[in-house]
């Protein structure tokens, strides 16, 4: 903060602190300041944005203001809100969240959709998800399909913890959440789901995203390390063993090109019954497929 801001003897408001953070913000090149000062006052003090202009003449404490700095000074670094706060909304759940685990996704939210409508009439469905991440995709069918059993696996153990907790969090028995490589090896049995967000960017593009996600969010969950499509060829390899005859799979799938050359790796497999599914922005971002 300004040398104003360290004075010992100054009161910071609420009110204040919204107006010198947009500025601050602002003049660092932040896309939505007023948002970003917002977001952070209303977790450090647990309030809902409506509060902060209700209660905006109330003064900060000297150990907010402090914690508060910390933060600011992350934010201008680039590091993402949700990492320096430590948790995210999914689906209307809350999810903790690290540099471990990719930050979940409003667009996700669709994958979601997509999902718990391919198995809104199976009872006791089964389901298969490759990529726990932080668990927001699992969690989230297992609370809507109480009745559904969840199998999530991931590579990273650390994401398998954080998923781990993220069950607990949300009070959720109905997932299993397992470290393991997709590529080595599978589980045992046959599911009437299978669900992914696998890691989709290719490998020469990653630079291209925004600074928030290639400086910060964990590289195994953006990139392959190659073209973007290494995952849907094992997955296409896997269907036969995983999934029941009549049952689905439901993928994310990126922006560009990158929808219909999934899309072909499955017709070219064999698989008939598939259909790209769009977001609310209008853009194919899930993979549809019968068995």
């Amino acid at each position: 903060m300004s040398s104003a801001a360290e004075r010992k003897d100054q009161v910071w408001r609420v009110i204040d602190m919204i107006k010198w953070g947009e500025n601050y913000f602002k003049s660092k090149g932040l896309e939505n300041p007023k948002r970003e000062i917002e977001w952070l006052l209303c977790d450090l003090l647990n309030y809902k944005r409506i509060d902060l202009y209700v209660q905006f003449e109330e003064p900060i404490s000297r150990i907010d203001l402090d914690k508060l700095r910390g933060w600011i000074k992350r934010r201008v670094s680039h590091e993402p809100l949700q990492y320096i706060t430590g948790h995210t909304e999914f689906y209307g759940y809350s999810f903790n969240v690290s540099a471990d685990v990719l930050i979940p996704r409003p667009e996700t939210e669709r994958l979601v959709d997509v999902a718990l409508h391919t198995i809104e009439n199976i009872s006791k469905a089964k389901v298969f998800e490759v990529g726990s991440g932080s668990g927001c995709i699992a969690v989230s069918i297992g609370a809507e399909k109480p009745d559904a059993s969840i199998l999530s696996i991931d590579i990273s153990e650390e994401a398998i913890k954080m998923a781990q907790k993220n069950a607990i969090l949300n009070k959720i028995e109905n997932v299993e959440f397992v470290s393991m490589d997709f590529f080595k090896e599978q589980p045992k049995g046959t599911f009437d789901l299978f669900v992914s967000n696998p890691p989709y960017i290719p490998k020469n593009e990653v630079k291209g995203t925004m600074s928030e996600v290639h400086q910060y969010e964990p590289e195994i969950a953006l990139t392959d390390q190659e073209d973007g499509l290494r995952f849907y060829h094992r997955i296409a390899e896997s269907i036969p063993d995983l999934v029941n005859l009549n049952g689905w799979v439901v993928m994310e799938v990126g922006l560009g090109e990158h929808p219909n050359k999934a899309l072909e790796i499955f017709k070219s497999a064999g698989f008939n019954k598939c259909e790209l599914v769009q977001d609310f922005n209008g853009d194919d971002r899930v993979l549809k497929i019968q068995i």
